[in-house]
Formats: C-alpha cells, sequence, structure tokens
C-alpha cells in the first residue's frame, strides 16, 4: 500500500486529495477544498495577481503541515486553466515549489482531460452506458473528454464560471443581456468541443467540479450539501435548466443563503450551471450523472502507475 497526495490548484480553487493505494483500490484518507480564486482577473490581465498568489501560498502552507502529518509519500500537483494562461506563472512555480518542496506541472488541456477522464470513469455505476463523455467544468475552462475504458478524443475550451463570471455577467442579478451574450459565448465554445470529441454518441455524461455537484445539491433540494448523496446521483436535463434559470434571477445575497452553497462559489455558480445547462442542450442528453471523483482522483492513480 502505498499513501499518495494529489493537488489540483485551478483557476477558483485548491484541492487536495490523500490516498492510499493498493492495487486497483484507492481508499479516500482526506479531501479538502479551499476557494483562492487563484485566477482572478487573468482573463482580463493576462496575470496572476500578487494578492492571489498569496491566497494560494497559506492554502499550500496549510496542506503541507497535513501531508506531513499523514506521512503521505509521493506527492503531485497539478495546475491548470489560469496558470497556463498567465504571464507571471514563473512567479506562480516559485511558490508552489518553495512551500511544498515540489514543482507544479502546468499541465495542457488535454492532459487535465486525461486525468479527469480516468478519475471519474473508475467506480461509475455498473448501469452507466458506454461510452462515456466526462465534461470538467473549472473556473477557467471546461474539458470535454470522450471514450470507454481510455479517452479517445479531448479537447478543452476558455469557457468556465469565473472566467465568463468576469467577462459577462456583471450585474447583480445578472441583466437579460448579459445572460444572453455569456450564452452565445458558451455555445460557440461547446460547439467548437464537440466538433472535436463526439459527445453526441455518448451513452452517458458524467459531469466534474463544483459548479455541477453544486447545481445538483440543489436540484436533490437537500438541506445542507452532502457528498455521498450528490456522487452519482443522475440529475434530469429539465431540472437543469430549472436551477440554472433560478441561480441567474438570483442575486448574489440570495445565492449565498441556499444552504448547499459554498461562499466562494457564489458569485460564479450561476455562470457554472449556464455552462452545463448549455452543454445538456447541444449534446442532447436527458440527463447528467454528477461525480465527486475527478481530476483529484486521476492525479492519485497516476502515482501508481495504474491508470
Amino acid at each position: 500500500m502505498t499513501r499518495v497526495a494529489a493537488i489540483d490548484c485551478g483557476t477558483n480553487s485548491i484541492r487536495l486529495l490523500v490516498a492510499d493505494l493498493d492495487g486497483d483500490r484507492l481508499t479516500e484518507v482526506v479531501r479538502r477544498m479551499e476557494i483562492v480564486r487563484l485566477g482572478r482577473g487573468v482573463d482580463r490581465t493576462g496575470r496572476l495577481d500578487p494578492a492571489a498568489i498569496e491566497r494560494t501560498r497559506v492554502a499550500l502552507a496549510d496542506y503541507a503541515g497535513q501531508l506531513s502529518a499523514l506521512g503521505a509519500g509521493p506527492v503531485r500537483l497539478v495546475a491548470t486553466s489560469a496558470t497556463r494562461d498567465a504571464a507571471n506563472a514563473d512567479e506562480f512555480r516559485a511558490m508552489v515549489t518553495g512551500t511544498l518542496g515540489v514543482p507544479p506541472e502546468v499541465v495542457t488541456g488535454a492532459e487535465e482531460a486525461r486525468l479527469s477522464f480516468t478519475g471519474a470513469v473508475r467506480g461509475l455505476p455498473a448501469d452507466a452506458v458506454p461510452p462515456f463523455l466526462v465534461v470538467d467544468i473549472g473556473g477557467g475552462s471546461t474539458e470535454f473528454v470522450f471514450g470507454t475504458d481510455r479517452p479517445t478524443a479531448a479537447h478543452s475550451v476558455d469557457i468556465g464560471c469565473v472566467r465568463m463570471t468576469e467577462r459577462h455577467l456583471h450585474s447583480d442579478p445578472p441583466t437579460p443581456a448579459e445572460i444572453a451574450a455569456a450564452e452565445a459565448d458558451i455555445t460557440a465554445a461547446v460547439d467548437a468541443a464537440l466538433s472535436e470529441v463526439p459527445g453526441t454518441q455518448a451513452g452517458t455524461l458524467v459531469g466534474l467540479a463544483g459548479s455541477v455537484t453544486t447545481v445538483a445539491a440543489i436540484a436533490l433540494g437537500l438541506p445542507a450539501y452532502r457528498a455521498e448523496r450528490i456522487h452519482h446521483a443522475r440529475i434530469s436535463r429539465r431540472d437543469i435548466a430549472r436551477v440554472s434559470a433560478e441561480l441567474l434571477a438570483m442575486g448574489h445575497a440570495e445565492r449565498l443563503a441556499l444552504p448547499v452553497m459554498h461562499p466562494g462559489r457564489a458569485d460564479v455558480i450561476g455562470a457554472g450551471a449556464l455552462i452545463l445547462r448549455i452543454v445538456l442542450d447541444r449534446t442532447g442528453a436527458d440527463q447528467v450523472v454528477a461525480s465527486e471523483h475527478d481530476i483529484l482522483d486521476g492525479i492519485a492513480w497516476s502515482l501508481s502507475g495504474r491508470e
């Protein structure tokens, strides 16, 4: 058995998974998330904000202390959309290396997609119909990955809940014109992805990341965020459309008051829900299977060499 640590540093959050790997079994020890908004303003400035780098450093230092206490062995930190786009990514790399003791890997969209697919598809229910389309809605980008046992096609597009909020949804709540502009931008990007990935041929659509799981929690009417209820829940296209419309009609305070809402997600969840709704519309999928297992699990499996 090997105890490994996987860290996913995205546009909106930095997440940690410590897991014990034993053959084909992954046993979760710790799973954590902190909203650090590393990618705040990157779409506009092309640079990581120093305050955002410092927020990330504080969270990462806390993770490093926990890794030491738990005796985690191999550690892999993957950085995604915001860091790929930033002109000053070297500052981020130096901070991570100094804080964690290992350098970050700024992965391509294709590698991010492959890791997400691995994490999501392992452990799917037996009645999940292949082939699978895995859609990972992040803060800065969304990955589309198609395959059965392994991905056979993948494409990353620069739409995400933070990027679309900063680009289009400026009012509180957003105006019809702002929503229409975001819809047009998202639809064009989703159609571009589907021209590269045969998502309309998928037997099962699997949705990953906080936008998907939060929308699922709202659709399920949960009184609090409960990962065990959300994981592998099937949410209909109709319910996704309903929740998306409700969130976009709310102001920030109303979204923040929802019992399943993480405070760091309330300002961007409307855009995330809109992306998810458009993905279902353009693929023709009747439902999405929400997954709590994602790129973090894929990173952990990569450390075993048994992806």
